[in-house]
């Protein structure tokens, strides 16, 4: 339980005490006063100065027939003025006050050790690596994790150390704060249930799940070929209505996630899941779409999804890739490096993007040669850009429309 420690005073004189407070610096603004059954009120007070506070010479100061002690008490409700405040200021915030209130020394350093995003599923929060390094998190305990859970409104804490190389990038998760990893996690109504130290879930992601809510895919037979938990099935099937989704999948615990949200979606029906290495898929001339979502590349995938559109008709292949675009552009002559606005820099990306798109193509267009014996013809029809992981890393998708001629 994180307690804190308040001035607990008659609540008659409570505004006294409290003006009071305020003016020496005292007052714990981030916290709310709470009256009590018994007649008084208790006022939060800064943990760092509670030493200095002299109670028989406040007293007297403030209301000599008065009584005032120091106790503490659960957590009261933040303040209105906090509540506004971001997460990010509140976590910074609530850090510094509790290392200050252990004896310990704020810096920099450790500011900057404070993460400024991090991962929301549900009732837990999911750091990632590069924050709360510092060997001093885990000398305070886990009553710190505690104070850093009521600053987010959350009752669980993890943090991503690295992905492991056992080629199904399983997350090296460490609990912070609770003891059940499995999380719920809502993306425009479509409700995915899984372990957080077993299964990776992008939330960068939601711009591409929300494109592919917006397809229409009545009557269209669709291949994931990198299902994991159903980030993109899912929102074919929910949304998009496809017909029938082929999900492929090799992580046994992505598939084990993948079968209870095709469960508690109400899509089951229309889904087939394929464990294992897509490579060795016996399907072929099915797909209207196929659906190519491994980054940073999904190249190994190719042969297999020219091997799957329909022969006939053909269809549309969505490839993701990360494009790396040069990381020092140099500016057009006679302009200074100032005048590169925002929108030159995009031009720019997209020009890289356009020429992997297109070299993309034309490999697709020989692999199609060699898989079916036949012509085929490719049209860049889109180049989505998902996100962005460094200055010069750029997470894309070519949607990419291939007809047999």
């Amino acid at each position: 339980m994180f307690v804190i420690p308040c001035l607990k005073v008659p609540q008659r004189h409570a505004q006294l005490y409290r003006k009071y407070l305020l003016s020496q610096g005292v007052l714990d603004r981030m916290y709310c006063a709470q009256k009590h059954s018994d007649g008084t009120v208790t006022l939060p007070v800064v943990a760092s100065v509670l030493a200095q506070l002299d109670l028989v010479a406040l007293k007297e100061h403030v209301a000599h027939d008065s009584f005032c002690e120091i106790v503490d008490i659960q957590a009261p409700p933040l303040s209105k003025k906090e509540k506004v405040k971001s997460f990010h200021t509140r976590l910074a915030e609530t850090a510094q006050s509790f290392l200050v209130s252990k004896g310990k020394t704020w810096s920099e350093d450790l500011e900057r050790d404070i993460p400024s995003r991090w991962q929301c599923h549900g009732d837990l929060v999911l750091f990632s690596e590069g924050c709360f390094s510092n060997a001093i998190w885990k000398e305070i305990g886990s009553e710190f994790w505690t104070a850093v859970a009521l600053a987010l409104r959350v009752k669980r804490l993890a943090q991503i150390k690295k992905i492991s190389h056992d080629g199904y990038r399983t997350p090296i998760v460490t609990m912070l704060l609770g003891d059940s990893s499995y999380v719920t996690h809502i993306d425009n109504h479509i409700r995915y249930e899984f372990d957080v130290t077993k299964c990776m879930f992008s939330s960068g992601n939601i711009t591409e799940k929300l494109r592919i809510a917006s397809f229409n895919c009545i009557g269209e037979t669709v291949v994931d070929l990198y299902a994991g938990i159903g980030y993109f099935t899912l929102p074919y099937l929910v949304h998009a209505k496809a017909a029938h989704v082929h999900a492929c999948e090799w992580n046994p615990d992505a598939v084990k996630a993948l079968q209870r949200n095709l469960q508690i979606n109400g899509v089951s029906d229309r889904c087939t899941i394929h464990q294992g290495d897509n490579r060795q898929l016996p399907l072929s001339d099915l797909a209207d779409r196929v659906n190519l979502g491994l980054i940073p590349s999904s190249e190994e995938g190719w042969p297999v999804a020219c091997r799957l559109l329909k022969r006939g008709t053909g269809g549309i292949l969505h490839i993701h890739h990360n494009v790396t675009t040069p990381l020092h552009h140099k500016p057009p002559e006679h302009t200074s490096a100032k005048d590169v606005d925002k929108d030159s820099s995009i031009q720019r990306d997209m020009q890289e993007w356009t020429a992997w798109a297109s070299d993309a193509a034309r490999r697709i267009c020989t692999l199609l040669l060699d898989i079916t014996g036949s012509e085929w013809k490719t049209n860049i029809k889109h180049i989505e850009h998902v996100k962005t992981y460094a200055p010069h890393i750029s997470h894309v998708v070519l949607d990419l429309e291939c007809k047999p001629l």
